[in-house]
């Protein structure tokens, strides 16, 4: 027998939201791990809000939007809002209830900027990282390090001399600019829209765009980023960064960190054994000699680094999935580097999720 096709709209609903989640849904694991680590940062979250005043969002559905941006690549705010409007698993995960009225998208991102000033990106990965150490699945022995390109969210029009002003457009929304026979270079010129972003070129044959670097260091036993930071793009922005992290991350016990060749340079290895910490640089012998030699090229260990040292690439990987390493729709080092630690914190939630599904099997 046929049914029906009648459309009422009915007035009450009776199925909770929490019901019409599926119990096996990947989120939630990742909903109970960011509940406890937002609990974690209340404290925190009470110092950057007044006594008095209009409440704002929440800090903890906004960071929860925030994950679900990253998650689902979601392009835009204005985008997330309108997913938040009728998606209830987005509803669900945010803490909103059926009939919560949504956020404009410019008020979503001016409460943002207030976390922004609080650092609470760098404060939710360390509670992440604290979480994966309650967990067992943190190592703090044999670590690697390794650099990409983030291009800059300005375009190359706007890179400009910096001692002269800029001639009028003739079209403002496009202008036309010609750079022929022009030298540009960091030095004499900067974006107009972007300043801290840097021109740089991948290698020879490719073209230069303006760029920033980002900066990992991965545990070796199971992938877990440990460490972030976000640079202007320079040629030794990549050594000096590992460095800055491998002093923080450095404890009483000697520890081991696997690079690729670019690392191999005499002055970053010495660098890393006034650090204490035991170079496994992936040997650059194409035009010079190595600064690494049988002394520990011989161990067995060494070996074991150069093999771990590409699943360092599956962070970068997955960053470009979600959209984090194409051109980021932020501008100046602490908004970028904002959502670059955010991002690798919901990466690392995302890996302890997989490592809990594997042990549960």
């Amino acid at each position: 027998m046929r049914g029906d096709d009648r459309q009422q709209a009915g007035m009450w609903s009776y199925v909770p939201l929490e019901q019409r989640v599926p119990p096996d849904h990947p989120l939630r694991p990742i909903r109970n791990l960011v509940d406890g680590v937002l609990a974690e940062l209340s404290p925190e979250f009470s110092q950057l809000y007044a006594r008095v005043g209009r409440p704002s969002i929440a800090p903890e559905k906004l960071l929860r939007a925030l994950l679900l941006q990253v998650l689902y690549s979601v392009r835009s705010e204005r985008l997330l809002m309108e997913q938040l409007d009728y998606n209830l698993l987005f509803r669900w995960f945010v803490g909103l209830d059926m009939d919560d009225p949504v956020w404009d998208a410019t008020v979503f991102t001016k409460n943002r900027q207030r976390l922004l000033a609080g650092d609470i990106a760098r404060a939710f990965f360390d509670r992440v990282l604290a979480q994966a150490r309650e967990r067992d699945v943190l190592s703090d022995e044999h670590f690697t390090v390794d650099g990409t390109l983030i291009e800059a969210w300005a375009s190359l029009k706007s890179f400009q001399r910096k001692d002269a002003p800029p001639p009028p457009p003739d079209d403002p929304g496009n202008p036309t600019v010609n750079f022929h026979g022009e030298r540009r270079s960091n030095a004499t010129h900067a974006s107009t829209t972007d300043p801290e972003a840097q021109l740089f070129r991948k290698g020879k044959g490719h073209e230069a765009k303006l760029y920033y670097q980002g900066h990992v260091l991965m545990e070796n036993r199971h992938g877990l980023a440990v460490d972030g930071e976000l640079t202007p793009a320079t040629g030794f922005a990549e050594r000096a960064a590992a460095w800055t992290m491998l002093a923080r991350i450095r404890g009483t016990r000697r520890v081991t960190v696997g690079a690729d060749k670019a690392y191999d340079t005499a002055e970053f290895v010495a660098g890393l054994r006034r650090l204490q910490v035991t170079p496994h640089v992936a040997q650059n012998t194409s035009n010079r000699s190595s600064a690494l030699d049988e002394r520990t090229t011989r161990h067995a260990g060494y070996r074991v680094s150069q093999q771990k040292r590409k699943r360092i690439e599956e962070i970068f990987g997955w960053l470009k999935t979600v959209g984090l390493l194409r051109k980021t729709r932020h501008r100046g080092t602490a908004r970028v580097g904002w959502m670059f630690v955010f991002g690798l914190a919901v990466y690392n939630l995302v890996r302890i999720r997989n490592l809990m599904e594997q042990t549960a099997c």
